[in-house]
């Protein structure tokens, strides 16, 4: 007998955002195939008639990924052997809550500037997000990185498709700026009399003109400390509708090698870092406690549900005025999409659960 399959609490099905390409028509493999020869020798049958591809196979999963942009996107794109393979319909998802995040108004935009311009963080060789986000949406985007592979194959990706060309900016970050070890920064915290560990071992950083707030849960020796992340890579005077990042989620290669099932590729730099998402992400939201109204809207994608309620947490020691979260949907894998502003909220938004059911893992959660 087959098995059914599980739904989610309340009997709610799964789904992916309503607006994604891929919502009421998935991927046809077999036209695929027939359309582009290059991807033809990765698709295979099943005993049940359905065109499949082997997803442990980089270069299918890369293949895959290039036809779906050419064909539903129009935009040309390659990255080369071991870099991180998006998934267009998961990245897609990322693309159109943002979009609900700002034609909510909850944020009202002070720009000045009917162009939308997002900061894509870690942008990757691939360069997925600002390509979809220009590509669909029509924003304006800059993607930073670290690597000189990073850097130089999101240009070409860009310089690829010169009808977007001019909408993205390919920003690299200054490795030499340092950011603060473990060890260095218990020197520093020492030395500071707005800072101390109390019996708990909590620390309390001083932040500087934002306020200070207790890294609770994470000790000093898991910190990021690795090249800046927003805080000396935006520009004095520049602002932003929104940032976005698809984080390192893992501690090590070896975690992050434990699905069987799935070859995305991906380098240590965009996969690893110590302390994992938490810390990267915790780094994302010390940054933000210092610009603040530079972004409307500071969003990063999560990796693990339990770490949502710990970054929540500090979301709100650092004073923002409102938290959202979203889950995004791609077949068997789910991530969670966490956004927070510093800005006051036009409005306050209540949801009913007569809310579409299709729509319902794309709500607004407000915490």
């Amino acid at each position: 007998m087959p098995s059914k399959k599980r739904k989610k609490r309340g009997g709610e099905r799964r789904v992916i955002h309503p607006r994604n390409k891929y919502s009421e028509n998935p991927p046809d493999f077999g036209l695929l195939a027939s359309l582009y020869p290059s991807f033809e020798p990765y698709v295979f049958y099943s005993l049940d008639g359905r065109p499949r591809i082997d997803w442990t196979d980089f270069n299918a999963t890369r293949e895959l990924t290039r036809v779906l942009l050419l064909h539903d996107y129009g935009l040309n794109w390659w990255i080369p052997d071991g870099q991180l393979c998006p998934t267009v319909p998961n990245r897609s998802n990322y693309i159109h809550w943002i979009e609900d995040l700002l034609a909510s108004d909850l944020i009202p935009c002070t720009r000045g500037n009917s162009v939308v311009k997002g900061f894509d963080i870690g942008t990757g060789a691939n360069c997925i997000y600002p390509l979809l986000g220009a590509s669909l949406l029509g924003w304006t985007f800059v993607g930073s990185d670290v690597t000189d592979v990073a850097i130089e194959w999101a240009n070409r990706n860009v310089k690829s498709n010169p009808h977007l060309s001019e909408l993205i900016e390919i920003r690299r970050v200054d490795t030499e700026t340092k950011i603060f070890d473990a060890e260095e920064l218990q020197n520093k915290q020492k030395d500071n009399i707005n800072s101390y560990v109390d019996s708990t071992n909590t620390v309390s950083v001083d932040m500087g003109p934002s306020p200070s707030f207790s890294l609770r849960s994470q000790s000093v020796k898991n910190s990021y400390h690795g090249p800046p992340v927003l805080v000396g890579v935006v520009k004095d005077g520049e602002s932003f509708d929104f940032c976005m990042c698809n984080p390192p989620f893992f501690v090590t290669m070896e975690e992050a090698g434990l699905n069987p099932k799935t070859s995305c590729g991906g380098t240590p730099e965009e996969m690893v870092c110590l302390g994992g998402e938490e810390a990267f992400i915790t780094r994302i939201i010390e940054d933000s406690a210092q610009l603040k109204h530079a972004f409307r809207w500071y969003t990063s994608m999560v990796g693990r549900k339990s770490n949502l309620n710990i970054l929540t947490s500090k979301l709100w020691n650092v004073g923002v005025t409102v938290v959202k979260t979203t889950e995004f949907v791609q077949g068997q894998t789910s991530r969670w999409g966490l956004a927070w502003s510093f800005m006051p909220p036009s409005k306050k938004m209540l949801f009913s659960h007569v809310t579409e059911k299709k729509n319902l893992s794309f709500m607004l959660e407000v915490y």
